[in-house]
């Protein structure tokens, strides 16, 4: 069984990766936010014409199923690749915005 990743593990890959490849020249903030834009509206356009209904069962089809998981792992590894540029620990700023929802926001009393 292949261990579970964990995100600094995962961010130390995306960052040999870069290296490797001298990529790292091109990871600018600016350019990783470009990119990452540019993954999500991958994402966006395997939903783009389906219905509610469709996109709810867009994990049952195998290919397209794929095509999803590959997009958000591309959203995903900008994401990351991003916040270790700025220095910032996505699961901290993940944590610090869902309290700063939730006194927003707060939750209909019954």
């Amino acid at each position: 069984m292949t261990e579970h990743p964990d995100l600094p593990r995962l961010q130390r890959r995306l960052a040999e990766f870069a290296a490797a490849r001298n990529w790292g020249r091109y990871h600018t903030p600016k350019n990783l936010a470009s990119a990452l834009s540019v993954e999500s509206s991958e994402l966006v356009e395997i939903f783009q014409w389906l219905t509610p209904e469709e996109s709810a069962r867009v994990m049952s089809d195998p290919g397209t199923a794929h095509r999803v998981r590959d997009e958000v792992a591309d959203v995903l590894a900008y994401l990351l690749q991003l916040c270790q540029v700025l220095d910032i620990d996505p699961l901290v700023a993940l944590s610090e915005k869902i309290d700063r929802n939730e006194h927003r926001f707060p939750a209909p009393e019954d």
